[in-house]
């Protein structure tokens, strides 16, 4: 039987001549990973539907012997194509997802995670490339993994302090009207370098490119 989900397309990569893998993020099921049979066909229903940071609905039918379902349908709802305008929104996109990547299971379904990353999408399209984007989205995607800066005794001054606090719990609306400063940046950057390394053991490749990205 077939199940149906809404989500973004993270990535996608060939699988055979005719066929893609297509990663989502949707908030019923998490991470899930489908076939497209017939995707890299010229003629394929799927041609144009399927890109990185596509919002979409679709039905899949579920594998018995893999984590690799296969899709059956496919209805686009959002293109975010100014992210295709601009290198700086891909980066900041790119490594916001290898970060969810890492700090996911795959199907294991965190509804607020599916939110933050479809916000930050918006946000990126909408407001364009700041520095401070991937120092907010770090934050809360933190936040929500309960692994927040702000639970535990930190080395940072008072200003410093009221900034994280300001920029984990801020909308995103409002996030687009912060000015900090090149020296409030440069020290956020460097305490959550160290913060992910010791909570994740490694950062993704790609944040100093994001960050600069907006510099």
């Amino acid at each position: 039987m077939d199940e149906r989900a809404s989500g973004i397309i993270l990535r996608t990569r060939p699988l055979t001549e005719t066929s893609l893998i297509v990663h989502w993020l949707t908030p019923e099921l998490g991470r899930i990973a489908v076939v497209a049979k017939g995707a890299r066909r010229p003629k394929s229903v799927y041609r144009g539907k399927l890109d990185i940071f596509y919002q979409a609905d679709f039905t899949f039918q579920r594998s018995r012997r893999s984590d690799l379902h296969n899709l059956r349908e496919l209805s686009l709802r959002e293109t975010h194509e100014a992210l295709r305008t601009d290198i700086g929104r891909v980066q900041q996109a790119a490594y916001a997802v290898a970060l969810i990547e890492q700090t996911t299971e795959t199907e294991t379904p965190i509804v607020e995670v599916y939110d933050l990353m479809l916000g930050f999408l918006q946000h990126l399209v909408q407001v364009g490339v700041k520095p401070v984007n991937v120092i907010a989205f770090e934050l809360k995607l933190l936040d929500l993994l309960g692994q927040s800066p702000l639970s535990e005794e930190i080395k940072l001054g008072k200003t410093a302090q009221s900034l994280l606090a300001a920029l984990q719990d801020c909308e995103w609306a409002q996030l687009a009207e912060a000015e900090l400063t090149i020296q409030h940046i440069t020290e956020l950057r460097q305490f959550l370098h160290g913060f992910l390394i010791y909570h994740l053991d490694k950062i993704p490749r790609g944040r100093n490119a994001a960050i600069e990205a907006g510099s």
